[in-house]
């Protein structure tokens, strides 16, 4: 079993996830969730998590965190996830309440009384985890890895080069790549290789509980794939949380991975060194560059099912 901390924005593809790692709790054991200012403002995002573990019927400690990058400005992204950060599904008030404390000491916290590694699921931009980096350094060593979605090889979504994680927060990506911590970058190019088809996403279509309200974060969250022509649509942030539960899906390469932080055009560009004469014992960052997308779509579908039966089990007792 893994233990993990998830630092989110929570939006579509971040609820997805956490629901999927609540389907393995034998697997995957949440000591907590930490949200951050990115997909929308932290105090919406921090909502969207509260409102998601009380429709589940979970209790998950959650700690709102940074409310902006540290030194651009926040951009929020309606466009993609709606000005509530998580549009489409109609959810009841959150009655669930945060901790009180902030996520970066919540972060110290955990990991200070925790006995063994902690994994940090990072699924957002990395303010949270660089200023915990650069407040408690002593910590660092408690953590066993960051599996983080972000980044890119090639091309951007926010920019030309950009992934939308890193450009939000390029300084504390920066901070968070060369910290030492190891780290698993699921990057713009697998997540796109582990699309969904959009037509077999109507299969959840008022099937129950867990199976509708996936559903309707896919019909909005979608839109934007379905309006250019495309078939399917990525799902980024469940894959890192793929890796940890199977990771015999994935191929991956190891990198240096520089961060751009300055250059208005290139801001928040993950830069891998690709050389093959050099030095390779710096290259700490995994790259997953692959996956079996036949078993991930199967997977996919087997946890909505999972947790719909999961759920109607607790509700029954």
């Amino acid at each position: 079993m893994v233990d993990v901390i998830f630092d989110v924005d929570t939006g579509h593809d971040d609820a997805i996830a956490i629901m999927t790692a609540l389907t393995y709790p034998e697997k995957i054991n949440i000591l907590g969730i930490t949200t951050v200012a990115g997909n929308q403002t932290v105090e919406k995002v921090t909502d969207n998590t509260l409102k998601l573990l009380d429709y589940l019927g979970c209790f998950i400690p959650v700690a709102a965190g940074l409310t902006r990058p540290i030194r651009y400005p926040l951009e929020v992204q309606p466009e993609a996830h709606g000005e509530s950060g998580m549009d489409g599904p109609v959810l009841p008030p959150a009655k669930s309440r945060t901790l009180g404390i902030h996520a970066v000491e919540f972060l110290r916290k955990t990991l200070e009384e925790s006995d063994r590694k902690v994994t940090v699921i990072a699924l957002a931009p990395l303010t949270n985890l660089a200023f915990f980096i650069r407040m408690y350094p002593e910590l660092i060593s408690k953590i066993e890895k960051i599996e983080m979605m972000g980044g890119s090889l090639y091309a951007g979504n926010i920019t030309e080069k950009a992934e939308f994680n890193i450009y939000h927060d390029p300084d504390a990506a920066k901070i968070v790549f060369e910290s030492g911590i190891p780290i698993v970058m699921s990057g713009l190019e697998v997540c796109r290789k582990a699309a969904i088809p959009h037509d077999a996403m109507e299969q959840l279509k008022g099937k129950g509980k867990v199976s509708q309200l996936v559903y309707e974060l896919l019909y909005f969250y979608c839109h934007y794939s379905r309006e250019r022509g495309w078939d399917s649509s990525e799902i980024f942030d469940i894959t890192p949380v793929f890796h940890i539960l199977w990771p015999e899906l994935f191929e991956s390469k190891y990198y240096h991975i520089g961060i751009e932080t300055e250059s208005p055009a290139y801001r928040g560009m993950t830069a891998a060194d690709f050389r093959g004469d050099r030095d390779r014992t710096k290259d700490r960052t995994e790259v997953l560059l692959d996956v079996n997308l036949e078993k991930y779509q199967e997977r996919f579908f087997e946890t909505i099912a999972k947790l719909e039966k999961m759920l109607k089990q607790d509700l029954s007792h």
